[in-house]
């Protein structure tokens, strides 16, 4: 797994590059990749955790969104 320094840059460049599109399902798909770029080999277990709540493992339902 890259450094922590790494990561974050690769977040900040995804922000930098895309955030500006308009539309939710495109701000997800952003909002996803600097996720993704944050936690690595991570994500899964990330997600899954996301979408734990009172309810159980599905609680909540993580999107992908769609790429601008």
């Amino acid at each position: 797994m890259s450094s922590l320094e790494d990561r974050v840059k690769d977040a900040l460049d995804v922000a930098k590059e895309f955030a500006g599109y308009d539309g939710g399902h495109h701000k997800q798909w952003v909002i996803d990749k600097m996720v993704r770029a944050l936690t690595g080999d991570d994500y899964e277990e990330w997600v899954r955790q996301f979408n734990y709540g009172d309810e159980g493992e599905d609680t909540y339902l993580w999107e992908e969104g769609i790429s601008p």
